[in-house]
């Protein structure tokens, strides 16, 4: 018996298809391989670096690449329906893990440069609430791609539905953490004039006539006389936007191509989600590579011992903080 007498045509707009095109095998070994080397330089830097916070980021790397393995099996038979929902599932959620690590760079930015009154969310309250969003996402999108894998009709449809909500949701916490970076970049700044020509911002302490004290933004000593390096805080912020930037734009194309169904322009057309999902995620993986958040840690390490040098282990709330940050491997 043919194919085509138990498989509808790819083109029809009534039926439901798992791929609206063949595969194409050269596109996917690209971006298996691509993925496969900024991946494994994270792993490198991570375990050099023990900035362990980035582990959701490598699992992410390796969804991606596991993914585009699936779309190079599904070349053979587009019909299979293991390999299908392998690259969608993974593809699909992968950025729900870039997101994650992203989360928590903002966290110790803040901490880096003794910013939590700018922040409108407290910092220890920050990660929490966007990684428990982030998780919801993840697990929605998760359980409609489960639900796919029952492989009816209406588990399809059912499926779809569920990751919409996923992909919604994905993007309303998103949204609002950028909404939550840009307002502290803007607080700080705005609190810290000296800070618009500065490529970092230096330790902002001040010493009294009895005890030294911790101030945020207004001191005037110079770097040379506080005697502690320049924080490198702006051009991680600036790489958090753009990381961000890349990942919004991925999700807002993921909810259109959803949202137009399985005959839509977009799942009908491969190129799109080469373009909006495959580049998007790997630049964002290579940013990390190039600006990669460890430099954060050691400058906070580095500025933490100099506090601790002006007579600040006796500052219980500080020591909180430190244990806080250094007691996660970072």
């Amino acid at each position: 018996m043919a194919a085509s007498d138990i498989h509808p045509s790819l083109d029809d707009p009534n039926a439901w298809v798992p791929y609206r095109y063949i595969p194409s095998k050269p596109a996917a070994i690209v971006f298996v391989v691509a993925f496969s080397l900024t991946t494994f330089l994270h792993v490198f830097q991570l375990s050099r670096k023990r900035t362990w916070y980035f582990i959701p980021l490598v699992i992410g790397g390796i969804f991606e690449l596991t993914g585009y393995i699936g779309r190079i099996l599904s070349v053979n038979d587009v019909w299979a329906l293991g390999p299908f929902i392998m690259q969608s599932l993974l593809l699909l959620v992968a950025p729900a893990l870039f997101a994650a690590s992203i989360y928590m760079v903002l966290g110790r930015i803040i901490l880096l440069v003794d910013g939590e009154q700018y922040s409108l969310i407290r910092k220890r309250w920050l990660t929490k609430i966007f990684v428990l969003g982030d998780i919801l996402s993840f697990c929605v999108q998760g359980g409609g791609g489960g639900i796919q894998a029952i492989g009816t009709l209406t588990s399809m449809n059912t499926g779809e539905k569920l990751i919409i909500v996923g992909l919604f949701l994905q993007l309303f916490f998103f949204g609002f953490f950028i909404v939550v970076a840009g307002l502290f970049h803007w607080r700080f700044v705005k609190a810290n004039p000296d800070m618009r020509k500065q490529s970092g911002v230096s330790s902002q302490l001040e010493t009294t006539s009895h005890r030294p004290r911790r101030l945020t933004g207004s001191s005037n000593s110079p770097l040379t006389e506080t005697g502690v390096p320049e924080l490198p805080w702006k051009r991680h912020i600036y790489v958090l936007y753009a990381a961000s930037t890349l990942i919004m734009v991925r999700s807002v194309f993921r909810v259109i191509e959803y949202l137009m169904g399985n005959h839509g322009f977009l799942l009908r057309h491969e190129y799109f989600l080469y373009i909006f999902d495959a580049v998007l995620m790997f630049v964002v993986m290579v940013l990390f590579n190039v600006v990669h958040p460890s430099e954060v840690s050691a400058s906070y390490r580095q500025r933490v011992a100099a506090e601790g040098d002006r007579g600040f282990d006796g500052d219980v709330e500080l020591q909180g903080t430190r244990r806080e940050y250094l007691g996660e491997g970072k």
